[in-house]
């Protein structure tokens, strides 16, 4: 395992960011756990390590493709929560997509700046399941004639997001992704083994089905 996995999944358990249980999901999905970023906002040093390994992806990728970046956005509101500490980290400026358009004071969809024609855009998202939401997201960036070149989750929930995401042509990278989050937890004791494959269970039939 990874020391990137490890130190995601640790972050995770240490603020309580990862819920196991029986949840019901924004779509109807049943699932046996729950991730919720802002539970980081609790422990700085960890938010802190979360923010520099996305920072560090971010890096990585730019170099690694050749690809410029010169402008991160996110949807409100979990992921918006983290983006201005990962724009900080990389001295780059960010804008938050709102959900619904605002009606009043500063009308429209976009919060923190401008997005002008020819942007190149990375944006980022604390989660992904089936990608639908990414499309919310991006739809307001590209009518005003961005060109998003990435999609950065922190936690890929393998449910269908990241193919749906390619087969339409975009760019897609995760952080971690929930299996390796699961067999970090059970190998560091953390999480029990009759859970933990409870949960890859889960994964592997949900691939199946789709």
């Amino acid at each position: 395992m990874s020391s990137k996995v490890s130190l995601v999944a640790d972050a995770l358990f240490r603020t309580n960011a990862i819920k196991f249980g029986n949840f019901k999901l924004h779509h109807g999905i049943t699932s046996p756990y729950y991730i919720d970023l802002t539970w980081l906002l609790s422990s700085p040093e960890d938010f802190k390590r979360i923010v520099d390994i996305i920072a560090d992806e971010i890096r990585n990728f730019t170099s690694e493709s050749g690809v410029r970046i010169n402008k991160l956005a996110s949807i409100e509101l979990k992921g918006a929560l983290i983006l201005p500490s990962i724009a900080e980290r990389l001295n780059m400026p960010c804008v938050i997509v709102r959900k619904e358009t605002k009606t009043y004071g500063l009308t429209g969809r976009i919060v923190g700046g401008e997005v002008k024609e020819g942007d190149h855009i990375l944006f980022f998202d604390d989660l992904i399941t089936d990608g639908r939401s990414k499309i919310e997201g991006i739809e307001p960036l590209e009518r005003l004639g961005a060109d998003v070149k990435l999609i950065l989750v922190v936690v890929d929930r393998e449910q269908g997001g990241r193919e749906n995401l390619e087969r339409m042509g975009y760019r897609f990278r995760s952080i971690v992704k929930i299996s390796e989050v699961v067999r970090s937890l059970m190998d560091s004791g953390k999480l029990k083994e009759e859970r933990a494959v409870g949960i890859l269970n889960y994964i592997r039939r949900f691939k199946a089905a789709n």
